[in-house]
Order: structure tokens, then sequence, then C-alpha cells
């Protein structure tokens, strides 16, 4: 079971949506995979919980957070068999480890954990929490946006993962996105290499 949470290699630019619920992630996502031309991932949680909730009305149990991750796995090992230069993802597996974490005190099943850290991609785009809280079925804690924010962010920089924090109205962030991207394509076209990406200064923190 653990080649299930493996990333399949490949010459794609990898740019992660991330961050807590309703922060505009997969608005975002599908804007730039429309842009691009090419595939986004979805998050595979949601239609894994909404099934759940509509059969059972139960919410999220510890196990069932492995199915969860290896089900995004293989989502995002599929579209980037397809994708265009570039693969948009809606989540990933930190996402998965941060929730994880947060939901269970503090437990992380040990291959996820793995993966989770090891898997590449080029830079996470951190939502900020100035957008409006839709609630439906599966968003809780909307009293907790802070903190989970902050969850978010300190995985990014506890694993040194490139990324910078988008913040502002809709058109803000999608522009930044662009630009954001365009460097990466354009640098690995000329190079063959990525640049490393920090947390902007100016940026929400």
């Amino acid at each position: 079971m653990e080649t299930k949470l493996e990333q399949k290699p490949g010459d794609l630019v990898k740019v992660v949506l991330y961050g807590p619920e309703s922060t505009g992630k997969t608005t975002l996502a599908r804007k730039l995979a429309a842009h691009y031309s090419t595939e986004w991932v979805p998050e595979y949680a949601r239609e894994y919980l909404q099934e759940k909730w509509n059969r059972e009305q139960e919410v999220c149990q510890p196990e069932d957070i492995l199915p969860i991750a290896r089900g995004q796995m293989q989502l995002e090992n599929t579209l980037a068999e397809t994708a265009n230069k570039v693969l948009i993802l809606d989540t990933n597996l930190l996402v998965t480890k941060v929730y994880s974490e947060a939901y269970y005190d503090g437990y992380v099943d040990p291959l996820l954990e793995k993966y989770a850290v090891e898997n590449k991609y080029h830079l996470y785009l951190l939502t900020y929490i100035d957008t409006p809280w839709v609630a439906d079925d599966l968003r809780d804690r909307p009293e907790q946006r802070e903190e989970m924010f902050h969850l978010f962010k300190q995985a990014l920089k506890k694993y040194k993962k490139p990324f910078v924090t988008l913040a502002g109205a809709e058109d803000e962030r999608f522009n930044e996105a662009i630009n954001l991207i365009d460097k990466l394509i354009e640098h690995d076209q000329l190079t063959g290499s990525r640049p490393a990406t920090n947390n902007k200064p100016g940026n929400k923190t």
C-alpha cells in the first residue's frame, strides 16, 4: 500500500493551492487550469466525505485518513499524465497531514507523514483567510480560521517548503499566481531547474 502514496516522476511544474477551508482554493485552481490549458487536481476528501455524510451522516474519522490520502495521490498521478507543462493542485498530502494533526490530537499515520514530507512540489500558494466563510455539510470551525491558517503556515516552514501567501480579492490572487507560475515555467525552460521561492514580504502572515 505504501506505493499508493508515492508521486510518479515527471517534468511538470506542480503548484499546490494550500490553506484552510473556505479560502478560495478551488475557485483559483479552476481558473489557473483554464488559463494554462491544463489539468487541476480536485480535493478527493470532499468527494469521499460527502458520500460518507450522505450515506451515514458521519464525519471524518481517523480510519478515513489513509483512504483519502491514497485517493488523492491516485488523482494527482492520473491527471499528471495529461497535464500541459503545469499541474494545479487543489490540495495535497501535506494538507491531509495538517488536518489529521489538528483533528486527532496530533496523530498522523507514519505513511502519510513520510509522503506528505517527501513528495515534491515547486510552489505552495498559501491562501489567506480574508475571504467570506461559506458553510456546507463538511466545513466546520469557522471560529478557528486564524488558528488553522497558522497551523498550515507552520507546516510549510517546518518542512522548508517553497511558498507565497496569497491575500486580497480574487482577481489579485489570480494575477499574482499567474506571475509566479509564469516565472517558474520560464526558468524551467531556460535552465532545466527552478528557483527557490520564499514567502513574499508584504503579504499577510
